[in-house]
């Protein structure tokens, strides 16, 4: 089985661009309505959909894609949009590089409760009002980028900035606000970087409050405010969702990839991968296939 694909730039025809925005219906139309693999991207991604009838698969878990849908896929997740018929709405990439580039700091995005990198990635739902607000900003958005607006990357980060605060704004947890608590945003993010490095290695709640120099209660008790689960839900999700890319993605065996996680044992990488998704890993593989 070959390896994921993936997208490196946000325009595979232009090296420099670190921002894109396209109607879905153009996609669509340039596609022939062919359906794209599986892939992933090294960039941001939102999708505004105002009109569609499909799925979209964000790390081999099935959203309905419907009308007046807001999806959010970070860099390094799987996702693939399939759409019964032509979709309507706006798809917009952009990479570190743009935040860097337009004042947009990378904690700002990080303390939003939408990129979720592992676990679920259900799509935001606003109401009529709050819809209309969303599409005024992507509408700005995409008759700058296709301008020769002076500065136009800077009015673009400015209204790409608005746009993820409204969204954020919809959610119910952790909504933006003035006296945000960045102490507890630096503590997610520290604890996510430590996952990324050690998942394979340490599965324990425990280690990681050790790394950071706190208790294992209040790392959990920071996260659980901040993302509504706890610290060791995420680090199950983080290796869950590689376990699943694995054995997609990969021809490595169940014994292999159980080794790969940090499993001495292939009956216990069996029995956490069961636990979680209801499957045992070779059903997985079988069921993802066969498609």
């Amino acid at each position: 089985m070959s390896s994921v694909k993936t997208y490196q730039k946000v325009n595979s025809k232009k090296e420099s661009a670190s921002f894109g925005i396209s109607k879905m219906e153009d996609v669509y139309t340039k596609r022939n309505g062919k359906i794209d693999e599986p892939h992933r991207h090294n960039f941001y991604t939102v999708l505004i959909v105002k009109q569609a009838k499909g799925q979209h698969k964000i790390d081999f878990n099935s959203y309905p894609l419907e009308s007046n849908q807001i999806f959010f896929v970070a860099p390094g997740q799987v996702h693939q949009v399939i759409e019964e018929k032509k979709s309507y709405g706006f798809a917009m990439t952009f990479s570190n590089q743009f935040l860097v580039e337009n004042s947009i700091p990378l904690s700002f995005i990080e303390s939003l409760n939408l990129f979720q990198n592992y676990g679920q990635s259900p799509p935001l739902k606003p109401n009529a009002a709050q819809l209309h607000s969303i599409e005024n900003f992507a509408t700005n958005i995409f008759n700058l980028f296709y301008s020769d607006a002076t500065m136009k990357n800077l009015s673009i980060g400015a209204f790409l900035k608005l746009l993820l605060i409204e969204c954020n704004n919809i959610c119910a947890i952790n909504p933006i606000e003035s006296d945000v608590d960045t102490s507890g945003d630096n503590l997610l993010r520290s604890f996510k970087t430590a996952v990324d490095i050690n998942y394979k290695k340490e599965h324990s709640t425990t280690f990681y409050a050790n790394e950071l120099f706190i208790s294992p209660d209040h790392l959990n008790r920071t996260f659980k405010s901040k993302t509504g689960k706890t610290a060791k839900e995420y680090i199950q999700a983080r290796i869950i969702t590689e376990a699943k890319r694995l054995l997609y993605f990969t021809n490595l065996s169940n014994k292999e990839i159980g080794f790969e996680l940090g499993f001495n044992e292939p009956a216990n990488f069996s029995a956490f991968f069961k636990k979680h998704t209801q499957l045992s890993p070779s059903n997985f593989k079988k069921s993802e296939t066969n498609l």
